[in-house]
């Protein structure tokens, strides 16, 4: 079984091809490319004669002030205008390679073969690349996005179950945010860190093409596009206020129970949307698949998860902008005013929430 599609951009149309076997597949063709790949990768590429830039792929490696060294690395290596990069890892590579390839020499083109649920199902299309600025995550980036990107679905079958997890939240949150449809057909999959590669690969498609329709409506995040942030601005704070002991995937389905016990706390009633309890118990099973998160959000401060949450880029000076759940389950972009009331139903919803995860 395999799948391809196209989704347009304004930099043109790119191609995206999911099928088992992409990867060794693609990795026998490559001959006199520049390749960024996760430190993971090292052993397959010795002996090959193929010389890739290795990366620590952490949270740390994607800062703006690691960017110099990776692209001196390619400048060493004889990259020029007409050098084609290829990616090969999960989201932080992924990030590197999009903001290098975006401002090298003005910019050279790329092609991604992610390598973790989470890049499968959400970030590798788009183009979007997010570089973190001293304590501020993902404050600058670019859109660039790869031709081709090629996803085996094969290689999701060693990731540990936290990380499977972290992508089936994003898939989950994705098709959530496109509708009922688009949700139910992702549940019908059957998502689960034990799903066998067939599986997987239904859910990796429905996902992309949820996100392909945000996309190529709002390209550059203006309006549509924003609603994908379900859950990420609670998720950030979490992240980061964790030091990233909580993987992104994880803290994003953590985020998401955050803005709807904020609802709840300002009146709103889900009881009419069936949807919305099938998300969260979905999302309950995947977080608790995280070893040592009880030890985590013990050691985590509620002040700084508040401080980090009122500082993220996204905000006004005077207002809060959330993407928040309706009466129905359809998300919505809203802006909250800030002040002391919203403060605290938004750390108690934050509070309420972990503490669930606490014990």
């Amino acid at each position: 079984m395999s799948a391809s599609f196209r989704v347009e951009s304004s930099t043109g149309s790119y191609e995206v091809v999911v099928a088992q076997g992409n990867f060794e597949e693609s990795l026998s063709r490559i001959e006199d490319a520049h390749i960024l790949a996760d430190e993971f990768f090292r052993p397959r590429f010795a002996g090959s004669g193929a010389e890739p830039i290795f990366i620590e792929a952490t949270e740390h490696a994607k800062s703006l002030e690691h960017m110099p060294a990776v692209i001196e690395q390619l400048r060493a290596a004889g990259a020029n205008r007409g050098t084609h990069l290829v990616a090969i890892g999960g989201g932080v590579v992924q990030d590197i390679a999009a903001f290098v390839s975006s401002v090298y020499m003005r910019g050279i083109s790329w092609s991604y073969e992610p390598t973790t649920v989470l890049a499968m199902v959400d970030s590798c299309i788009g183009g979007k690349s997010s570089i973190n600025v001293g304590p501020y995550k993902n404050l600058i980036g670019t859109f660039h996005p790869p031709d081709p990107i090629l996803i085996d679905p094969a290689l999701a079958a060693t990731l540990p179950r936290d990380q499977f997890a972290s992508g089936l939240i994003e898939a989950a949150k994705i098709c959530f945010c496109r509708g009922r449809e688009s949700f139910a057909a992702h549940m019908a999959c059957g998502p689960a860190t034990s799903m066998n590669t067939a599986a997987l690969e239904g859910v990796i498609v429905n996902s992309l093409l949820a996100k392909k329709h945000f996309i190529e409506i709002d390209e550059f995040d203006k309006k549509e596009r924003l609603l994908l942030n379900f859950g990420h601005t609670f998720g950030h704070a979490l992240e980061g206020a964790s030091n990233y002991g909580i993987p992104h995937g994880i803290a994003v389905g953590l985020g998401i129970l955050c803005s709807l016990e904020f609802q709840r706390r300002r009146g709103i009633d889900f009881s009419g949307a069936a949807s919305v309890g099938e998300l969260e118990r979905h999302l309950d099973t995947m977080i608790r698949t995280l070893p040592g998160l009880v030890e985590v959000l013990a050691g985590m401060s509620l002040d700084e998860v508040m401080e980090r949450f009122g500082s993220d880029k996204k905000h006004r000076n005077d207002r809060y902008t959330l993407i928040l759940a309706a009466p129905t389950g359809e998300v919505m972009l809203e802006q909250i005013p800030r002040g002391a009331e919203s403060d605290a139903r938004l750390r108690d919803a934050i509070q309420s929430t972990t503490e669930a995860y606490s014990r």
